[in-house]
């Protein structure tokens, strides 16, 4: 059997901490370096201490193309700004890429200027980049030297919407309310993160001009509906992981509930990792700590002629949101099964 030789870039946070556990148990592929600017020369455990005894592996600080050598694939689990350094000088490797950041996963320079504000430092590896959300472009991905991991809310929205726009919505605006764990903000504690503060509460942030916005619509209206609009509020909830994404659309008369079930069953009957549940919605202790997502629908009554549906959508967001789904990308990549190392359920409750 091909073993195949990866290393992860930037494994202390959560993201990482995902990717190498995946990693440990994957049977085709060797993890063989896990690099760090923090505790160097310090096993794994002591910053995952799920992973005591698991690997002899330590972190390590190297330059980036040194971290990049002898190896097939590296992931990538840095912050922006980071990612935007490392990336050009990976490049010069043979590596194939999987970069977890929001740092290549717009389609153009302009489109990155507008979102941030300033000039994309790397734009000619822009178009060398493929978005990677297998269940939406898997032949792209698989031929892919590089690929942009998806945000955690995009992909938890593009999941829900995609059937809707694949079948040419007629008034192209969405309000889309998606509430969403700490963990999604990353391991370093902040006053809007911290338990006594996030525990018992909810909040709305970066309502209306999150992220994650210009990613959504940039790859909706790629998919088929190039005027869609978003009205996107993500909602801080008390718990640690999960993403309930709640997607709200008009529909014409016809769409019966038959009819949206039957759009989403289709979409997704050939999909390991997207269910439709038969007898319930999506919701996040059905998919907590694992790589599956579940999406569903609700539709209200005819008025003026039209319906009103909830396009709905459930995930865990540091693996199907994140890291797992980095791991699906890399399987697609390697020419692998694509759900290696990921198909486990989650616990529940």
């Amino acid at each position: 059997m091909t073993t195949h030789r990866a290393a992860v870039l930037g494994g202390t946070g959560y993201g990482g901490g995902e990717m190498i556990r995946r990693l440990l148990r994957h049977p085709q592929v060797e993890l063989v370096r896990v690099t760090s600017i923090d505790h160097v020369g310090e096993p794994l455990s002591a910053v995952h201490p799920n992973l005591e005894g698991q690997t002899d592996l330590r972190f390590e600080q190297l330059g980036w193309r040194q971290a990049a050598r002898d190896v097939d694939v590296v992931l990538l689990g840095l912050p922006h700004e980071v990612s935007l350094e490392a990336v050009p000088e990976l490049a010069r490797s043979e590596a194939r890429i999987v970069d977890m950041s929001a740092a290549f996963r717009l389609l153009t320079a302009d489109a990155y200027a507008e979102r941030y504000g300033r000039a994309h430092p790397a734009p000619d590896l822009l178009p060398r980049f493929v978005y990677g959300l297998p269940e939406l472009d898997r032949e792209a991905i698989a031929g892919a030297g590089y690929v942009a991991n998806p945000g955690c809310f995009a992909t938890c929205v593009q999941l829900a919407l995609a059937p809707w726009v694949r079948s040419g919505p007629q008034i192209p605006r969405a309000q889309v309310v998606a509430m969403t764990g700490s963990s999604g903000s990353g391991s370093e504690p902040r006053a809007t993160t911290h338990h006594p503060v996030r525990h018992g509460n909810l909040r709305a942030y970066g309502a209306l001009r999150h992220v994650q916005s210009h990613e959504m619509e940039e790859q909706l209206r790629a998919l088929g509906a190039p005027e869609l609009e978003l009205a996107f509020v993500p909602v801080s909830a008390p718990l640690s992981r999960g993403i309930l994404a709640v997607c709200t659309t008009e529909v014409p008369e016809e769409w019966t509930l038959e009819a949206c079930v039957e759009r989403l069953s289709e979409a997704y009957a050939r999909e390991r990792l997207v269910r439709v549940p038969a007898r319930r919605g999506p919701e996040v202790a059905a998919v907590a700590h694992s790589a599956y997502a579940e999406v569903g629908v609700e539709v209200g009554p005819v008025r003026g002629g039209r319906r009103t549906a909830s396009w709905l959508a459930a995930l865990d967001n540091l693996i199907k949101g994140g890291a797992g789904q980095a791991i699906q990308n890399m399987n697609l990549m390697l020419g692998l099964p694509e759900t290696t190392a990921l198909d486990a359920p989650g616990a529940f409750p």
